[in-house]
Parts: C-alpha cells; structure tokens; sequence
C-alpha cells in the first residue's frame, strides 16, 4: 500500500444522477456506467483470455470527503473504513475503485482482510443487498493519475452494513475496449 496521491479532502466532484447523464453519453459507455450488476463480473467477461485481477492502492481509516460523508449520512469529520484498488486487465488498470464505509456499520465484516480480493464480488454474493441510484461524474479519480471519461458512485446496503463505492473509469479501458470518449 501508498499514499493517496492526492487528498481526497480537497477533491470536489460533480455528482449528478445517471439519468441526467444519458444524452451526453454514448450508448456504448451507458451500457457500463449506468449498468447495475456487477462491475467486476462485467470486466472478467470483457477481459477474455487475459488475466484480471484487483490491485490494492491503499486501505486505512480516515476521514472521508465531504460528498463522501453526505453521501452516507456520516457526520462531517467523523472518521470511516476507506479502500481504493485498480481493477487491472492483463496487468494495465481500467477502472479504479474507492469505498468508504462508516466505522459503526462495518460490525464483523472484516473488510481490512479483503486484500487484493474484489469487494463487488463479495457484495454481490449478498443476498439481501440493496443498491440505491447510481450517480455519474465527468472527474477523474483524485488518488490515480491516469485521465478517464467517467466515474459513477452508488451507496449500497447489506443489513446494517452499508458502503459507498464510487467507480472511475480510465482511458486504458476506452482505448483497448475501443469505446468511444464520451
């Protein structure tokens, strides 16, 4: 694991709900960004022959932002289970992930222990798990480097479990999926 390499504190995103978001996306990124299944699934079949697997960017205790906070309805400054992990194809990262979970709510869970395991393939064996609306964004990931066209967010629920997990997706993705930039 390393430092964010920016802080998330100062990152100030453009969350608007998917709809909002159809006209000015190509119909071949509405298929992944508005999709409501699983995002790993759906990369491990778009991977083929080559080998997908997760990369663990960092994991720690923190205060979140303060969309992510709002988001969950965690009190500002109050500190949370923050997890940001590359989704890698063939080695090349096209989707980075950040979750954030509120400390009261992650009771047996033992999500520090998930490594480099995916999160969605555990959320989605849930089976009660509830995803509430997805919200889209035109910014890129503050703690990766490399550009994207799109990140989405959803807030999801498993008893009292409950995480926000927002999604950006990069170039390397668009480029060797051939989809188009917007």
């Amino acid at each position: 694991m390393h430092d964010s390499l920016t802080t998330a504190s100062t990152w100030s995103p453009h969350w608007q709900p998917a709809a909002a978001s159809r006209p000015a996306m190509s119909p071949s990124w509405w298929s992944w960004v508005a999709s409501s299944d699983s995002l790993t699934a759906r990369l491990m079949a778009a991977a083929g022959h080559r080998d997908f697997r997760v990369r663990l960017i960092n994991q720690r205790i923190a205060r979140p932002c303060h969309d992510e906070a709002l988001a969950l309805g965690l009190p500002l400054g109050r500190h949370a289970w923050l997890r940001e992990v590359a989704l890698c194809v063939a080695e090349r990262p096209w989707v980075v992930a950040r979750s954030v979970a509120p400390l009261s709510r992650l009771r047996g869970q033992r999500l520090d222990r998930l490594g480099e395991s995916s999160l969605g393939s555990w959320l989605f064996r849930q089976p009660d798990l509830e995803r509430g609306p997805i919200d889209i964004t035109r910014r890129h990931a503050p703690f990766y480097p490399a550009p994207g066209p799109w990140g989405r967010r959803s807030v999801f629920r498993h008893g009292r479990f409950t995480v926000l997990v927002q999604e950006f997706f990069l170039d390397t993705m668009k480029d060797e999926l051939v989809l188009p930039a917007s």
